[in-house]
């Protein structure tokens, strides 16, 4: 019920900016950019979604040569929609991606272990990616905007200080034990969970495996954090993109680091909203808006950024099609039973 409430707040949300800003004025920005363009706009997302690809390979380890790479991106990418099309906060589609890769002979503890240290590099990366976004900004707007400008960026640092000692704290906890330990939480709390209960060993070969891998494979560990921050970075090429072809040269680098870095984070302050809808396009406005562009700009940018979302929506579920993610993930449960 709440989650429908907040969807309907984001398309009441997004349909005010609309019209605050005046549909027509939308039209005659948008009517000017043909389908070339549109393909360059995409061409940024689709190196994301390689480099990222490759990230998560990494954390494969020995078992990497046995996925080839297109299938290694089918799966990464049915995962991701997922991800973005469920109310699971980003994480939906990660057991997803395990389940399909085991028709490749990957056993279902190493599938496990590599989503779960694939999802702490990226986030690690992003962290990275938000704090050179912030720090850009309060060099290129901090210093000439108004105080107002200056306390949102000032409190954007502080939600990404949060988040980085969330993420420390999460590797943290893996490094001890994260599914054991938290099993032993729910029999602390006298809470008991048969399904869980039932797999205790599995679950302490999961994080034993989680651990051997921050402990024996430092070098694909920081390898991944580089290839996943290279996909984000993409992220600014993307605004580079748009920003030149809606707005027209010139187009600063460092500017479009920080609005992509800014807008990573708008979208994942407000995953709680069901498709960030609303609150992704008004924040996307008042960034631009921040950085010197126009309301008409900054609309324009958003609803081309939506558009691409849209579009890899649409390959995300044909991939998850193709591969009998729906099938496969209606048979498996992701964490193996108890042997008889």
């Amino acid at each position: 019920m709440l989650r429908l409430i907040l969807l309907l707040v984001g398309l009441l949300t997004f349909a005010g900016l609309i019209w605050h800003i005046g549909p027509g004025n939308i039209l005659a920005a948008v009517s000017g950019i043909g389908p070339l363009a549109l393909l360059v706009i995409l061409l940024p997302s689709l190196l994301m979604y390689l480099l990222e690809a490759y990230g998560w390979r990494l954390t494969l380890r020995n078992h990497a040569a046995a996925v080839p790479f297109g299938r290694l991106l089918a799966i990464r990418t049915a995962g991701e929609v997922v991800n973005m099309t469920t109310p699971t906060a980003y994480v939906g589609g990660e057991p997803l991606k395990a389940v399909l890769l085991k028709p490749h002979g990957v056993p279902m503890i190493e599938a496990l272990a590599s989503v779960i240290t694939a999802k702490t590099t990226m986030t690690i990366a992003q962290v990275l990616f938000i704090l050179l976004g912030i720090g850009l900004a309060f060099g290129l707007v901090g210093t000439s905007a108004s105080g107002y400008s200056n306390a949102s960026l000032l409190a954007a640092l502080v939600g990404v200080g949060l988040l980085l000692f969330g993420i420390a704290l999460f590797v943290m906890v893996q490094r001890i034990g994260l599914f054991l330990g938290l099993l032993n939480v729910f029999r602390w709390c006298r809470i008991h969970i048969p399904y869980l209960e039932t797999r205790e060993e599995k679950l302490r070969e999961l994080d034993r495996t989680i651990l051997d891998f921050y402990t024996r494979d430092r070098q694909a560990f920081l390898l991944s954090i580089g290839f996943f921050f290279l996909g984000w970075m993409t992220e600014a090429l993307e605004v580079y993109v748009i920003l030149y072809v809606i707005a027209g040269p010139p187009v600063s680098s460092l500017a479009a680091i920080a609005i992509g870095a800014l807008s990573v984070f708008i979208k994942g302050g407000t995953f709680f909203i069901p498709g960030s809808l609303g609150a992704q396009e008004g924040g996307n406005l008042l960034v631009m808006v921040a950085f010197g562009y126009s309301e008409v700009t900054g609309i324009t940018f958003a609803l081309l950024r939506r558009v691409r979302e849209l579009v890899w929506i649409a390959i995300g579920l044909a991939c998850l099609a193709a591969l009998g993610g729906r099938t496969v993930a209606a048979n498996e449960d992701g964490l193996p039973g108890p042997r008889s």
